[in-house]
């Protein structure tokens, strides 16, 4: 089958080469040439334009874009020009559901498919395949099953769920049409909300244990030091192996785990890392929409505020509490 990639960062490319090994033609574009050369060397079809890879598309065509949320409005703006009906657009990255829902129905008039696909798997994709979560008309999502099926991971050597082989469906092979329009993406909003809780609580919990050394540190003895209530807290823990031990049967196991695992084996201390931990809308848009449904999410609010606080040097709300802290009592802020 043949498909269109529009951006080929560090997912598209990859999704490009996966769909490749296993026979599909791909007609690529970048705004990076070079990019666009290297993957014509590995046996892509090359476009300088969208018109260009309009042009060399088959119909009824397939244009996967694969780039950031901000600019893909634009993109599809563009798109819904060149192509034609029964034509269809795929949106792969990080879109919000409301904006598919309005895309899908701009399109429709004209007899463009649109598909939101919420894509997870990373860099890693090329090799594991992508988990793919997808909004959009059944008629386009069936067409577009071959390509789908590839990019997957397929069952794998994933123990069955008791009971799933009466169910049926493509969920085992890492796919799923979700539903209508914004349904693919509002799946993935919420994978990725969960992703950010379960990110949080690894953090934390191996936070505690770096610093489980505490009572052999020396202490500080001033006013403005809670001093040490527990002087039981003497272990130098080897995160390396703490979360390699984790990894066995313990039921915290996840991938997740094992990408900590192997940072730790990389750089024990974590040292090139700078803390600021930055987000691209999905956990935020969770929570909105966890309050229209009145469904209260505690951890994952607690882990998207984390993250904004991790690229603060000190907010408003920290010097207002240290300002009062020196009105009522004369408290004077502790160097760092």
């Amino acid at each position: 089958m043949q498909l269109g990639m529009i951006g080929l960062g560090r997912m598209g490319a990859n999704m490009v080469r996966r769909l490749m090994r296993q026979g599909h033609t791909c007609v690529v574009f970048d705004t990076n040439p070079e990019t666009v050369k290297e993957l014509v060397e590995e046996g892509a079809i090359g476009s300088t334009s969208l018109e260009d890879l309009v042009s060399k598309l088959e119909r009824p065509r397939n244009a996967w874009i694969m780039i950031p949320a901000a600019i893909t409005d634009k993109i599809v703006d563009q798109l819904s020009t060149l192509l034609e009906p029964n034509d269809t657009i795929i949106d792969g990255g990080n879109s919000y559901f409301r904006d598919d829902r309005r895309r899908a129905a701009v399109l429709k008039p004209k007899g463009i498919h649109y598909l939101d696909v919420g894509t997870s798997g990373g860099t890693h994709g090329l090799e594991r395949g992508y988990c793919m979560m997808i909004g959009g008309d059944t008629d386009a999502v069936e067409r577009m099953d071959p390509i789908f099926k590839t990019l997957a991971p397929g069952r794998g050597n994933v123990e069955r769920t008791p009971g799933r082989e009466k169910l049926g469906g493509t969920c085992e092979e890492g796919y799923l049409h979700c539903g209508p329009s914004g349904a693919g993406h509002f799946v993935k909003m919420v994978h990725n909300g969960i992703e950010y809780g379960m990110m949080a609580a690894y953090g934390e919990g191996l936070d505690i244990l770096f610093n489980a050394n505490i009572a052999n540190q020396t202490q500080a003895a001033d006013a403005e030091t809670a001093p040490l209530m527990n002087h039981d807290l003497v272990y130098d823990l080897n995160l390396a192996d703490v979360t390699e031990v984790w990894r066995r049967g313990s039921v915290v196991s996840s991938w997740l785990l094992d990408l900590a695992a192997a940072s730790f084996v990389e750089d024990p201390k974590l040292e090139k890392f700078s803390g600021r931990v930055s987000d691209s809308g999905e956990g935020r848009w969770t929570i909105m929409a966890a309050i229209d449904e009145a469904v209260d999410c505690e951890v994952l609010t607690a882990a998207l505020y984390a993250r904004f606080r991790s690229r603060k040097d000190h907010t408003m709300a920290e010097k207002v509490c240290s300002a009062m802290r020196y009105q009522f009592g004369g408290h004077l802020e502790k160097k760092a």
